[in-house]
């Protein structure tokens, strides 16, 4: 029995596999597998760069470190990504072209996903992370001016293409982790192949900015895991239903410093992004039920910039928590706020990783 389930697993498991049709979806297969910046073109198996330019590769099989010009990025799976920049002051622009096992059918719904980071040195996020399908694969122009500029549809295929602009809500900012993309395509018929990247110029490009330019702005992004699936044949195993754990309520002891795990800013502001307030409306709700508690609020930063800004940074910042406690309903005579800059580092500033700890907000509670 033990021997017939895990073949049962094996099954499904390739099965899943099997159903993505993008060929070598996180880049393992190359030629010459090795960190390789601007030699994705023809080093890649079934990859190319669809425009004249130095679209990266990066494959840390015989590496010890993830390091690179950019920054730090751990591959999604496996031990290879590809690297492009989707905006500079130039209007430089470079893209991954991928293929597909098979043409995409008519009036089929497709799930197409792929995962991106955007690189720790990167001083703006965009939403403009785009695919365009494309019947054959994109002519690299002859006019050299425009050659490394964003693509043109129009300008690089005289057959059938398709582009999707999948979000704009949404800037892709996450520089620790993976951001999942992912959306259904009804399919026209001709799709074969697939570039992903910034296909708007700089004055149409929705940016944000993530920090302070030390020479030039730009937005880099690692991409890894690009699949196409039929929605017809995902497969869904039903799973047995589980019975409600009971619901636990989260100790919060006095007189310790706890660190607000999703309470964030706007770059360079004390103004809070909407992630920020379901940790604030679970603090606030635990201070409505003991009203006899103090709250002691504490902000911090990392060490960029001067001693002076960090210090009104982080004092503003951490008013900005107490703000809203006090917008909800607690009284101003239950909450302090303090600023403390970067004074208090709790790991080395060396890395945008490390830093990011360093830039936090804290409280503690006490009794009145």
């Amino acid at each position: 029995m033990k021997a017939t389930f895990q073949l049962f697993i094996f099954f499904i498991s390739a099965t899943i596999f099997a159903q993505n049709l993008v060929l070598n979806p996180s880049f393992e297969n190359c030629l010459h597998c090795e960190r390789s910046t601007g030699q994705l073109n023809n080093n890649i198996i079934s990859w190319s760069t669809p425009n004249i330019s130095t679209t990266d590769y990066f494959n840390y099989k015989s590496q010890k470190s993830y390091n690179h010009y950019n920054g730090y990025q751990k591959p999604k799976s496996g031990t290879a990504l590809a690297g492009i920049y989707v905006y500079t002051e130039r209007n430089y622009r470079e893209y991954v072209q991928g293929t597909l096992k098979e043409t995409l059918e008519k009036g089929k719904e497709y799930t197409v996903t792929f995962y991106v980071s955007l690189a720790e040195l990167s001083t703006k996020a965009t939403t403009d992370i785009d695919i365009l399908f494309t019947e054959e694969k994109l002519k690299k122009c002859v006019h050299v001016k425009h050659c490394e500029k964003q693509i043109k549809p129009k300008k690089a295929t005289d057959k059938k293409f398709y582009k999707v602009e999948i979000d704009r809500e949404r800037f892709y900012r996450e520089k620790l982790d993976w951001t999942k993309i992912t959306f259904t395509y009804t399919a026209s018929g001709f799709e074969n192949f697939f570039s992903i990247g910034n296909f708007n110029s700089n004055r149409k490009t929705n940016l944000i900015k993530m920090q302070r330019a030390q020479e030039y702005e730009f937005a880099y992004y690692y991409i890894d895991d690009v699949s196409v699936v039929s929605v017809e044949s995902e497969v869904i195993i039903p799973q047995e239903k589980q019975p409600e754990k009971p619901k636990v309520e989260t100790v919060i002891k006095e007189d310790e410093v706890y660190t607000f795990t999703n309470v964030l800013f706007e770059f360079d502001k004390a103004i809070l992004v909407e992630t920020s307030i379901k940790e604030l409306d679970e603090l606030y709700a635990h201070l409505e039920k003991r009203p006899l508690l103090a709250i002691e609020i504490y902000g911090h930063t990392d060490n960029i910039g001067t001693e002076t800004r960090n210090k009104e940074l982080s004092l503003q910042r951490a008013k900005a928590v107490s703000d809203y406690l006090i917008l909800k309903g607690l009284e101003t005579s239950r909450i302090t706020w303090f600023g403390f800059g970067s004074s208090k580092p709790i790991v080395p500033n060396d890395s945008e990783a490390q830093r990011a700890k360093n830039r936090r907000v804290a409280f503690k509670l006490n009794s009145e």
